[in-house]
């Protein structure tokens, strides 16, 4: 989701410029590549999260280990609403919201993040050969990966694209799968922002999760399909989800303000919380401070590495110069 919503209507002349420029932006924003292309990415290492307190690692119930801010001379690069790691955390891929993923190998130094190596912008075609950017379904939004499933959730023409990724890593022939009637009635730019795969023993076992901006959650495989809510607060909307291990949720939320610029919080719900006609809420592990180094936070993805569970988030600069590409990695505290 770009913002040029809720936040952003509020305020007088600034913020009708601001909503304007962010229009204008969202109409110019890049096409995706015909074909898989190499890029070139540059990083630039955060050592720390709070530039107010910089020698703070603890943050709620998280431990920030490192990120990484990161550029590309390639106008295409950028918009990232999804994250998945791999199980070894050392391969990446990010769902941009122009029809295209970004693949890359994570490159670290001392163990803590320092750069991609590898990178490679690749557009999503459906089965029919038409790329993704170029039917109804352009506008991507959410991502989960599962063994050979891959999974991106469509804003504006409400969808679920189920796609194959072959041995050679790709992301082909993607199909759209049924959903819910009640997918339709979500606001046009307020859809699947979150996509998360259950754990095969959690209650859900396997289940494919979605929940839209407003909190709408869907449980859209399995036999426990069905809708709940998430309970929203603080002026916060969902863009993400990720399972734990153990079966618990994280969703990751952002909200925005002209004064207070971009912040996030990661909440988590308890497995046996997300059911048909649940109303769900959780504790909160993680909100950020004026001082954190956070942008539009929207993907996040958990995997398993030396024996942390680890958390890594990344931001949509809504191919803008004016916001930042930000990777970040914390570690849930034991």
């Amino acid at each position: 989701m770009r913002l040029t919503r809720r936040s952003l209507l509020v305020g007088g002349g600034a913020v009708a410029a601001s909503a304007a420029c962010t229009g204008a932006a969202l109409a110019q924003r890049p096409q995706a590549f015909g074909r898989a292309m190499p890029v070139s990415v540059e990083a630039q290492p955060i050592g720390r999260l709070s530039t107010a307190d910089p020698d703070r690692n603890r943050f709620g119930a998280l431990l920030f280990r490192s990120g990484i801010d990161l550029r590309s001379s390639v106008s295409a690069f950028g918009g990232f609403s999804g994250l998945w790691r791999s199980g070894d955390g050392q391969d990446l891929i990010a769902l941009a919201d122009n029809a295209q993923v970004l693949k890359a190998r994570i490159v670290t130094s001392d163990g803590r993040l320092s750069g991609l190596s590898g990178a490679v912008l690749s557009p999503l075609i459906l089965n029919s050969g038409i790329p993704l950017r170029r039917s109804r379904y352009y506008d991507t939004e959410s991502f989960a990966l599962s063994g050979s499933g891959v999974f991106i959730g469509v804003e504006r023409n409400h969808a679920v694209i189920r796609f194959e990724r072959n041995a050679a890593g790709s992301i082909v022939r993607g199909v759209p799968i049924p959903v819910p009637k009640a997918l339709a009635d979500l606001p046009g730019n307020g859809g699947l922002e979150a996509l998360g795969i259950a754990p095969g023993r959690s209650p859900l076992s396997g289940a494919l999760v979605g929940i839209a901006e407003g909190g709408s959650g869907f449980i859209l495989t399995g036999p426990r399909q069905g809708s709940f809510q998430v309970n929203l607060t603080g002026g916060y909307d969902v863009t993400d989800l990720a399972f734990l291990p153990g079966g618990d949720a994280v969703i990751l939320e952002r909200r925005f303000s002209l004064l207070g610029g971009f912040g996030c919080r990661l909440r988590r719900i308890e497995a046996k919380a997300i059911g048909p006609g649940a109303r769900v809420d959780g504790e909160t592990l993680y909100e950020s401070e004026a001082s954190h180094q956070v942008d539009n936070m929207e993907g996040l993805a958990v995997h398993r590495e030396g024996g942390e569970t680890v958390l890594s988030l990344i931001s949509d600069n809504n191919f803008s110069a004016l916001q930042r590409t930000l990777l970040l990695e914390f570690a849930l505290a034991a």
